[in-house]
């Protein structure tokens, strides 16, 4: 009965750099909609984005590799990655900056 979708991972990000106001979480959210991922993305008053992507495997492996190299105009220094619980909500949104 395992057709392999059970294969879901669900992270945390914790994106640093020059994240902030060159598009980061649209691109973030452009990204997750063409994988096809639930989650969130939004900025935080430490200067990074926070992230939580949810889906299968390979397509969340994909988007981190999107998520470290970033927007045209961004420079991502780090990417703190963390097991996290899958979102309530399914789709990929924007939540208000903390």
């Amino acid at each position: 009965m395992s057709d392999g979708s059970d294969d879901l991972t669900s992270l945390r990000l914790k994106v640093e750099g020059f994240v902030q106001a060159v598009g980061y979480r649209h691109f973030a959210i452009a990204e997750a909609t063409r994988l096809a991922l639930d989650g969130w993305v939004r900025n935080r008053s430490d200067g990074t984005v926070e992230i939580l992507v949810s889906g299968p495997t390979k397509a969340v492996e994909e988007f981190v590799g999107a998520a470290m190299r970033g927007p045209g105009g961004s420079r991502v220094t780090n990417v703190e990655m963390h097991n996290a619980e899958p979102p309530e909500e399914k789709g990929f949104r924007r939540r208000p900056s903390v």
